[in-house]
């Protein structure tokens, strides 16, 4: 069992402050070692960084020996602003990225977001591609969990990342899993199919093994 220390704070952003919940392992860090950033789901049907799918990613990492951090979005919990449509969401991901990368040595990025916020990691993975403030982070793991692969423009994104891969619900009833494996071949991502719905009701031990299964350390 790894060592780690646990912190729920606030931190400057955008649109005044975001509710972060930070675990960093205990020990030397380096650039060898990885760090998530798990983004949740819509703030609009109740989307929060407490959300079970979101709390199974975020035990995952800290289990393995990473560094981690999940956040509310704008507008959600303590964290300030309005909840918005994608951009600004998009800015607070990158604001606890940035802000992550103040706090820990670790560059590897396990990169995750489950429904809507798998469309929000999957620009913060395009904007990656050519950020020169963030050129020392690696994008090891883009995670995408029943994504919202419908939302305009996703389709135009691209990544450069060692690894990424899907995990949805064959019985998702938010998202249409023909779309999520459409997305997943365009982009040739492998993918696990777990017999459930969107939301993984009595499957979250399914849903880690298929972390374990696929994830690069």
């Amino acid at each position: 069992m790894s060592s780690f220390q646990e912190q729920s704070l606030l931190i400057d952003a955008p649109a005044g402050v975001l509710e972060v919940q930070m675990i960093l392992q205990s020990g030397e860090r380096s650039a060898k070692d990885n760090l998530a950033i798990i983004c949740h789901p819509n703030p609009t049907q109740g989307g929060t960084m407490s959300n079970k799918v979101v709390s199974t990613l975020y035990r995952y990492c800290r289990d393995v020996g990473m560094d981690v951090l999940r956040f509310n979005f704008r507008g959600v919990g303590r964290s300030t602003g309005r909840v918005g449509t994608g951009d600004g969401e998009f800015l607070d991901a990158l604001t606890v990225l940035k802000f992550a990368l103040t706090q820990t040595k670790a560059r590897r990025l396990w990169l995750a977001g489950f429904s809507f916020g798998g469309y929000v990691a999957c620009r913060v993975a395009d904007h990656l591609k050519n950020a020169e403030d963030l050129n020392d982070v690696h994008l090891r793991n883009l995670v995408l969990i029943a994504p919202s692969v419908l939302r305009d423009g996703i389709n135009d994104l691209t990544w450069h990342s060692d690894h990424a891969f899907m995990i949805y619900g064959d019985q998702d009833e938010l998202v249409p899993p023909a779309a999520m494996q459409n997305f997943a071949e365009q982009h040739h991502i492998p993918t696990t199919v777990i017999e459930t719905g969107h939301f993984f009701h009595a499957k979250l031990v399914e849903l880690r093994q298929a972390l374990e299964f696929h994830t690069l350390i």
